[in-house]
This record gives structure tokens, C-alpha cells and sequence, in this order.
């Protein structure tokens, strides 16, 4: 329970965002998140607008300097006297609707987090004698003033590419050569914001599945329930497996390839691809890769699809919840019943606050059903 309240904190400003003056505050009326494993993370502001009698040139919500494309705006939101950075991300969008009526009017401020910036400009850039992981260190680098902190997970097979036999060369802008490059191994490429305001983690490397869950999602409990569960989906036609033949580049021998099961730290205790009797096959049609290489991106693929098998969503009540629920995370959800109780991969969460109200809308997924152990951490 979160007795001490929920606070919102905006910092706001073209350079280095400070605090945001009252005014801007007092007309604030809704604040909406979006957390996701896929794409940009991205926030909307709605303010609301209306002229006096003073104002006789135009709304100083339009003509204020701080609303104006790609300024810099942080959001921390403070449960129970402890700070957590909920969104740093650049203005993108501005939409105002006038109206008749007195104080109807509203200015939606839209905007992304701070990968956006690196995802404005395509380059045609080779890379050298330079592994995946090493290359993505280069480009988050390259991006320090924004305050982003790379962690980057070296995939499974490193192949270090000689010059005398290829060069690897980027034709597109540096997020989508990021994840580009994570796709090849099953990874992921994101941002998210913290974990002190004004800086940023850069991620590349699995999906998280192993660490301390966060705070359990309870249903169905009482005076603990804390959230109310929308749907549980099984989806028996997500599990795909590789297979086929691969042509080793370096020793010029024909070599089979197949997947028969996930590698990913397990979730659950009735994983689909090793219960179910059926499961998509499909061929695989890679070409100039050794045998190290064509096993990982076989395996990569195979791993991606079993990730969501199930799908859970819901709708948190934060101020029972007492924290933020984090996305590309573990969390243990208890009270729905053994087949979908256990542990879930936050895969996106949604964060509406408006004044006395705060909610938290999710989506989790995982391999399969049967919770691995009996009990849920709190």
C-alpha cells in the first residue's frame, strides 16, 4: 500500500531540463507512458489551454519556449518518498484543439525517449575487424550526451570478421543497425530511462529472464489484490522450429541445422515446445555463414517465437501496487491459479496519471503454463 502518496516531478528544457514552472503544473491534466520491448518507449502530455485577457497574441502554453520540438522532458514519479525516473524522452509532436466552450480547450504534447535521436540520421558506415558486440559499444558511445550507460551482453558465438573476407557495413541509421544486429542472435536493443535523472540505460543483449522479480501482480485475494487481469491467451501455433542446411564458408562442407527446444532460463514448468505434439517447422534458407553462425540464428528465432506463448494483461491499481512496474523484467503474478500463476517477462506497460488517479495497464508473456514453484514473492 502506498501510504505516504504518489508525486509526479517534470523537468523540462532544450539542454540540460529543469523544473517545470507552476503554471505549467496547474494546466497539466493527463500524463500517459508507454513502456514496450518493441520500438521507442514514447509519453503524451495533455494540458489544458485557454487564453485570458492578457493574453491577447496566443496561448502561452503555444508561445512558451519550453513545449518546442526535440526539448528534453523527464518524468519521476516519487511512491512512498522514493524516486523513479518513469520517462526521458524528446517533444515530437504538438497537437492543439481550440474550442468554443471556456477552459475546453487542450494541448497534447507527444514525444519519444531519447533513442529517437538515433534514429534521425542514416549512415553508410563500414566497421572492421569488429564483432557485433564491440560495434554496438561504438554507437551507444557515440550518444554520451545524452547520459546513455551501455550494457551490452557479448551474444553466445563471436565471430570476429577478418577484412580479407568481409566487412560489415551499415546503410541504415544506428538504432535500426542496433537492433538489427540483436535480431541476429534473438537479442533486443531498447533505452529506458534512470536509474538517476538525466541518464540512460542502453541495453543490447537477451531478453531478461533471470534476476529478482519485482513485486507481485496479486488477483483474486482480498484486501492484497492489487491488480485486475483482462485475459490469459495460449497461442499453440507461436513455437517455431529451424531446420535445413547450411553451406560452411570456411570449410566449404554441407552442414545440417536444427532447433529442438528453447535455450532462454525457464519460466514455467509445462514449456509448449516440449509438451506440445505439434509445432511450426520452417526451413532454413540462410546463406555465407559458417556453422557457428547458422546455429545461432537458428536458435535465435526459435527462442523468439517461444517467448510468447502466453499472454497476460491487465490493469494495476498503483496506489495499491506501491511501485512502478518495470517492462523487460521478471514478475511474479499469484491468485489466478496454478496453470497461469509463476513468474511472466513484462513485455509492456502503459502508465496513465491524471490528479488522484494512477494506473498501470500490462502485457505479459512467457513460454508455456504450470508456475515452477508454489509460491510468489510478495
Amino acid at each position: 500500500m502506498n501510504v505516504l502518496g504518489t508525486h509526479l516531478t517534470m523537468l523540462i528544457g532544450p539542454t540540460v531540463p529543469v523544473p517545470a514552472p507552476p503554471p505549467f503544473l496547474e494546466a497539466l491534466d493527463t500524463v500517459t507512458v508507454t513502456h514496450s520491448d518493441e520500438g521507442r518507449s514514447g509519453f503524451q502530455m495533455t494540458f489544458r489551454a485557454g487564453r485570458r485577457r492578457s493574453d491577447l497574441l496566443d496561448d502561452p502554453l503555444l508561445s512558451s519556449p519550453l513545449l518546442r520540438p526535440f526539448n528534453r522532458v523527464v518524468l519521476v514519479v516519487t511512491f512512498n518518498a522514493i524516486p523513479q525516473v518513469l520517462m526521458d524522452g524528446m517533444i515530437t509532436d504538438q497537437q492543439f484543439s481550440p474550442s468554443n466552450q471556456p477552459g475546453a480547450s487542450t494541448l497534447t504534447v507527444t514525444g519519444e525517449d531519447v533513442s529517437i535521436m538515433m534514429d534521425l540520421e542514416e549512415k553508410s558506415v563500414e566497421h572492421p575487424a569488429q564483432p557485433e558486440a564491440v560495434i554496438a559499444l561504438k554507437i551507444i558511445a557515440s550518444y554520451a550526451q545524452y547520459g546513455l550507460i551501455p550494457l551490452v551482453i557479448p551474444p553466445p558465438t563471436i565471430d570476429i570478421p577478418l577484412p580479407i573476407e568481409r566487412i560489415p557495413v551499415q546503410q541504415t541509421t544506428d538504432l535500426e543497425y542496433l537492433q538489427q544486429m540483436a535480431a541476429r542472435f534473438g537479442y533486443v536493443f531498447y533505452v529506458t530511462p534512470g536509474p538517476a535523472p538525466l541518464t540512460n540505460t542502453a541495453y543490447w543483449g537477451p531478453p531478461v529472464r533471470v534476476g529478482v522479480p519485482q513485486k507481485a501482480i496479486t488477483v483474486n485475494m482480498g484486501p492484497h489484490t492489487n491488480a485486475e487481469i483482462a485475459h490469459a491467451r495460449y497461442d499453440s501455433l507461436a513455437t517455431t522450429f529451424v531446420t535445413g542446411r547450411v553451406q560452411d564458408r570456411r570449410l566449404n562442407e554441407t552442414v545440417p541445422v536444427q532447433t529442438f527446444a528453447s535455450t532462454r532460463p525457464p519460466l514455467v514448468s509445462q514449456p509448449a515446445w516440449a509438451t506440445q505434439p505439434q509445432a511450426r517447422t520452417r526451413q532454413f534458407r540462410q546463406s555465407g555463414l559458417d556453422t557457428a553462425q547458422a546455429f545461432a540464428r537458428a536458435q535465435a528465432e526459435t527462442d523468439a517465437s517461444t517467448d510468447q506463448v502466453v499472454e497476460m494483461t491487465g490493469e494495476l491499481d498503483a496506489s495499491r501496487y506501491g511501485a512502478l512496474l518495470q517492462p523487460r523484467a521478471l514478475v511474479g503474478v499469484r491468485g489466478v491459479g496454478y496453470s497461469y500463476d509463476g513468474l511472466y517477462y513484462v513485455k509492456q506497460v502503459t502508465h496513465t496519471i491524471r490528479k488522484g488517479t494512477y494506473s498501470q495497464r500490462f502485457t505479459l508473456t512467457r513460454e508455456g503454463v504450470g508456475a515452477l514453484s508454489p509460491v510468489v514473492i510478495p
